[in-house]
């Protein structure tokens, strides 16, 4: 029996080809995956922890917990003060 590599990414092209359903929720979905691994990576970066994140935007690290690893509903006020922490600028675009 021959050993079948798997290519995710590959799948995932096929997928949303045959099925206009999972692509339209597959990218919303991956969206608001990329804006929790945004801040995330900006947090780390900076060295900060998620309780000085917090602390920062006067809120609670569960907060940020969520932001990070499910980032859904997040306001556009709360993405410019994320922004401002770290010194960066929001900008939003409707593609």
């Amino acid at each position: 029996m021959a050993n079948k590599t798997f290519d995710l990414d590959d799948y995932i092209s096929q997928r949303k080809e045959k099925d206009p359903e999972f692509a339209k929720d597959f990218d919303a979905g991956y969206e608001e995956f990329k804006i929790g691994m945004m801040i995330k990576e900006m947090r780390l970066e900076s060295g900060m922890t998620q309780e000085q994140l917090a602390e920062k935007l006067e809120t609670k690290k569960s907060v940020i917990s969520r932001m990070e690893n499910h980032s859904e509903d997040i306001r556009l006020s709360t993405l410019q003060k994320i922004a401002s922490v770290f010194g960066k600028q929001l900008k939003v675009a409707m593609l």
